[in-house]
């Protein structure tokens, strides 16, 4: 599903301004220590499969479900890579909507299922090494996130503050 009934009907109240949208990432890595991205339909940048948490949806049933519906694959988050937000997490879609995640990075076990593009919000799956990511077209966030992942997948991440309140020293 594109997107969900409640950000449509949010959008039919305030247009294409900023939204900040919590979301959920699915990192799943193969035998191969290669991770599963997918090709969002209309678009070269490639992504990990994910999405917005829906009202009264916890984080991790949201990526269960977004990793269902994007790739046709059943897992289990076994681990809390991190959390991401700020300007690397805007994305700005063709009709004009934008939105500023605040994504919960999870690494997924595949439980089930046979990989393929749900067709309709994804057009390709592919698995990528580590030393692929260079030369492969990612989304700004996925540039951020992915090499951390891969660098330490036994702790939580996040990007540092760099808000300092005014009277600090």
């Amino acid at each position: 599903m594109a997107i969900s009934e409640y950000l449509k009907g949010i959008r039919e109240r305030v247009g294409h301004a900023l939204l900040l949208v919590p979301s959920v990432t699915a990192i799943v890595f193969d035998e191969e220590r290669r991770v599963l991205l997918a090709r969002p339909a209309g678009k070269g940048a490639w992504v990990a499969p994910g999405g917005s948490i829906d009202p009264d949806e916890t984080p991790a049933d949201a990526v269960v479900r977004e990793t269902w519906e994007e790739t046709g694959l059943v897992v289990r988050p076994v681990g809390l890579l991190g959390v991401w937000g700020g300007p690397e997490c805007v994305v700005e879609y063709a009709n004009g909507d934008r939105s500023s995640y605040v994504m919960t990075v999870f690494e997924c076990a595949v439980t089930g299922g046979v990989p393929r593009p749900d067709g309709e919000e994804i057009a390709e799956l592919r698995w990528v090494a580590e030393s692929e990511l260079t030369a492969f077209p990612l989304a700004t966030w996925a540039r951020t996130v992915l090499p951390v992942v891969f660098r330490g997948r036994d702790r939580a991440s996040f990007t540092p503050p760099t808000w300092r309140p005014p009277d600090a020293r």
